[in-house]
């Protein structure tokens, strides 16, 4: 009896209606209706696809409860998905303002805060991924009356010509089973940030305190990471444009990443079915040396390599085609990586983005890309860096020296240069004074704009144990999706720069040495090392991919 009651279609549905208008047995409808139960139950169990994204809110956004937090994008309509403090929250339909880039408005109100740490997801972000088909169809028909195609045509059409690809039933279930491991991690961060969640026990490291933006929610997904996060790179290419990158310069995070992922053997993995994000390992500051012509001052061969190895990975693999890009990453700290990922356009509108210049003016998306911190390696280590006297034999209430560049720092000389004996301003130290001492005896250290938004010196700060001062415009601070850098830094506007020593004295003695307190804490997560420690500024990265990963789903097609 049971076995005709599994059957599905309309002679099942026709005994359901009859069995349920003439029994006058309550036990007979349960009979019935048991065999029903267990058979929709190992339909949600077995098939991923019917899970649907359930929205998370955080719980520890005190500094920025208002603030624009951490979404998803949906590239087919363009609508932007965030996650706020109350909830999900949709915002306009930004297909235009995307075409002409962050009008004024829009960059300020991105650059309040970067994303909180949890992913939002809901039943639109489907539509960013699924429809690939479709998509594809529309790009091979964009052509000309007389058969030939556009430059911008021709460029989406070859990015996305037919993959070779394998066994199309072993993609979809093995992209399913990524996709399920997926959604088990979002609900157990979802419960970590529940108020009464017990962290689970950690050997090394449990996050604590209010450099966190929610500090079990972060341990949590941290785990999680652990636990499954998987990232394929290309093997495609040869150095010194791929899998090669400067270790020891102010660029030092594009050649360590690359090295670090690529001999990593916890992440990394060589078979492309399980892996949730594939890396483009190119250096655009090799690019820049090999490829660029200084003289013609034409950037295209930049963007013509950037075309051409997508094409490639593209036409060997059906990853790129799938997804549209959007688990795709690539990860520069050259000051013309923004640029160089506008050469195609689902590169710079899908994919994850991991950049030092993470500026919202120049098109930095929080929701899908990463701010990493610069970080100027001379010698390849942290020998000589860290570490710095207590507070109370810190004579020097702030320090800056550098470069005059950008619209930023000769405001900062013009009101502070050799004017006051307790703000340390220079455009160059006197002879035979060391900037590192000077920063290790400051309590606070002015970090302003150059020409690009990050610098240097905020990591440089953290290693001395000096309060970073940041002045910036429409930056966006690395890890700021998981870290509260209100609780360690001091944000001061170009309009307050007059105004920076009554700032800085108006932070009572109290709250200083807690600040400090603070800067001692997150320097782990800003610290180089060889090999990788947990915790450290590579893990870090790669928390910040994966936070962005958990935002998109990806179905096969």
């Amino acid at each position: 009896m049971n076995s005709n009651h599994l059957q599905m279609g309309d002679h099942s549905y026709s005994r359901f209606a009859c069995l349920s208008c003439s029994s006058s047995s309550s036990v007979k409808l349960l009979i019935f209706m048991a065999p029903f139960i267990v058979l929709l139950g190992f339909v949600f169990v077995l098939d991923p696809t019917k899970l649907n994204y359930l929205p998370v809110s955080t719980s520890l956004h005190s500094s920025s409860a208002s603030a624009t937090n951490y979404g998803a994008k949906d590239s087919d309509d363009g609508v932007v998905v965030e996650l706020g403090a109350s909830g999900l929250v949709m915002i306009e339909d930004h297909r235009t303002a995307e075409a002409e880039g962050l009008n004024s408005s829009e960059a300020s109100v991105v650059n309040q805060t970067s994303s909180s740490l949890l992913p939002a997801v809901d039943d639109d972000q489907d539509r960013q991924l699924t429809d690939t088909k479709t998509e594809r169809n529309k790009e091979e028909t964009t052509v000309t009356t007389n058969g030939t195609s556009s430059p911008t045509d021709s460029l989406l059409n070859e990015s996305h010509a037919n993959p070779m690809k394998p066994n199309r039933e072993t993609v979809r279930t093995s992209l399913q089973r990524l996709e399920a491991g997926l959604q088990r991690a979002r609900a157990a961060i979802k419960e970590a940030s529940i108020s009464g969640y017990h962290p689970l026990e950690d050997p090394d490291y449990v996050p604590i305190g209010p450099i966190y933006r929610d500090a079990k929610a972060f341990h949590r997904s941290y785990l999680e990471m652990e636990k499954q996060f998987k990232i394929y790179v290309y093997k495609e290419g040869e150095p010194p444009l791929f899998h090669d990158g400067p270790c020891r310069s102010i660029y030092s995070m594009e050649g360590n990443f690359i090295h670090k992922i690529e001999t990593n053997k916890q992440f990394r993995t060589n078979n492309p079915e399980k892996a949730h994000v594939f890396y483009l390992p190119f250096s655009i500051v090799k690019m820049v040396r090999f490829v660029y012509d200084r003289n013609s001052r034409d950037f295209a061969p930049i963007k013509n390599t950037v075309v051409d190895y997508i094409n490639l990975v593209a036409g060997r693999y059906p990853y790129w085609n799938r997804s549209l890009g959007s688990d795709h990453l690539m990860l520069s700290c050259h000051d013309w990586g923004p640029e160089a990922s506008f050469s195609h356009p689902y590169l710079f509108k899908n994919s994850i983005r991991a950049l030092c210049n993470a500026n919202t003016s120049e098109k930095f998306n929080p929701t899908k890309d990463v701010s990493i911190p610069e970080i100027n390696l001379q010698t390849g280590e942290l020998t000589g860096l860290l570490g710095g006297p207590s507070p109370s034999r810190r004579p020097i209430l702030a320090f800056f020296a550098g470069g005059v560049h950008g619209p930023i720092r000769p405001v900062l000389l013009e009101h502070w240069e050799d004017k006051d004996e307790d703000i340390k301003v220079h455009k160059y130290l006197p002879k035979g004074v060391s900037y590192h001492d000077m920063m290790r005896n400051s309590k606070f250290c002015i970090c302003p704009s150059g020409y690009e938004v990050a610098s240097p010196r905020i990591v440089e700060a953290l290693y001395s144990g000096c309060v970073p001062v940041l002045i910036s415009v429409d930056y966006v601070p690395p890890f700021n999706d998981v870290l509260n850098w209100k609780s360690f830094s001091v944000e001061v506007s170009v309009e307050d720069i007059p105004n920076l020593k009554k700032i800085l004295l108006g932070i009572s003695s109290r709250q200083y040495i807690r600040m400090h307190r603070r800067v001692l804490l997150v320097r782990r997560h800003f610290e180089f090392n060889s090999p990788p420690k947990r915790f450290d500024v590579f893990h870090m990265i790669l928390h910040s991919v994966w936070l962005r990963r958990l935002n998109v789903r990806v179905l096969g097609g």
